[in-house]
């Protein structure tokens, strides 16, 4: 099939899935709002994007959450607006073998009925400021039950009640205090379908093989590619150098266990694939602005995470010096 052929397949896909109740989508209808239920595994279940903006509820399992040039961890209670055509993907570490129905309350909506409304209902600027940070991804902390009990609200409407549920909704957003900007990338850089089921492969590689020695040389022969080739794909992707974004990638996991667990740190050094102590805590100073310990005292006292307890090791040191 030809890339041409490709791109003309993948709408068709898609209004497939539109009309199949099965999978959780509403019938399309000329709504300003769609809601959503994501399970997994999920028919779109991969790096990916598309003209609506996003709003992402996660209500069960955690992960590794993918927005532009971002990686960051999920949990029950996650909630993020990605703007149009940002490229995002969600990865569940721990999905049962039957899947799971209900991961997350989706919802997708158009920027250019908002921007038209708000010469006539001038309260609705209020929450285009918003719209425009989302355009780099944003992640709400502390909204989670809030955000969940306002997309009911949404999903049990029709017609005006629904909008008027929605508008209610993103005032709510809008107005809420503990946020950040996700990415600083805010425009995908390859159109072609492909590229969704190539990177899919590439990040579920990385996420299964963190703790081991990854090469380039492996990961291009995963996408497919000569090295040289893949090396400028992965940048144009995502914004970074193949080693800088493994590196990211093992913070980010560093980061979860940091927050979630009572593991020594140089236990989760290892763990994570760095093979040298002192390195994993400059890379970490540079990427975080503090020490491992200084990050877990902090994440803790503002979370007030859950810690899973487990009993003194030894950790096995890997044997590579890559990192």
């Amino acid at each position: 099939m030809t890339r041409t052929q490709r791109a003309a397949r993948k709408p068709e896909l898609e209004h497939e899935l539109l009309r199949d109740p099965r999978l959780g989508f509403e019938p399309a209808g000329g709504g300003t709002v769609r809601c959503l239920q994501h399970g997994v595994p999920w028919p779109f279940d991969c790096w990916h994007y598309h003209d609506e903006y996003e709003l992402q509820i996660i209500n069960r399992t955690t992960g590794q959450a993918f927005v532009g040039n971002h990686i960051g961890r999920f949990e029950p209670g996650y909630v993020a607006l990605v703007g149009a055509r940002l490229p995002h993907t969600w990865i569940s570490d721990d999905v049962p073998a039957d899947g799971i129905a209900d991961r997350s309350m989706v919802i997708h909506f158009r920027e250019e009925p908002l921007r038209k409304g708000s010469a006539l209902f001038p309260e609705i600027d209020a929450v285009l400021p918003m719209l425009d940070r989302a355009r780099r991804g944003i992640e709400f902390f502390g909204i989670g039950e809030l955000a969940r009990e306002r997309f009911q609200r949404v999903q049990a409407h029709e017609g005006m009640a629904r909008l008027a549920e929605f508008i209610g909704l993103l005032h709510e957003l809008a107005r809420w205090e503990d946020w950040r900007l996700i990415s600083s990338e805010d425009e995908p850089s390859d159109g072609d379908p492909a590229t969704s089921t190539r990177m899919r492969r590439v990040l579920d590689h990385l996420d299964e093989h963190l703790a081991e020695e990854i090469s380039l040389a492996s990961v291009s022969a995963i996408a497919n590619m000569a090295e040289s080739s893949f090396s400028r794909y992965f940048h144009r992707q995502m914004g970074s150098t193949f080693t800088e974004f493994v590196t990211r990638l093992r913070i980010a996991k560093a980061c979860q266990m940091l927050q979630t667990s009572d593991r020594l740190v140089s236990d989760i050094c290892y763990e994570v694939g760095f093979f040298n102590i002192a390195n994993f805590n400059r890379r970490f100073l540079q990427h975080k602005g503090m020490t491992p310990s200084a990050y877990r005292q902090q994440a803790q006292e503002r979370f007030g995470l859950r810690t899973v307890h487990y009993p003194p090791t030894t950790p096995v040191k890997p044997q590579s010096a890559w990192s």
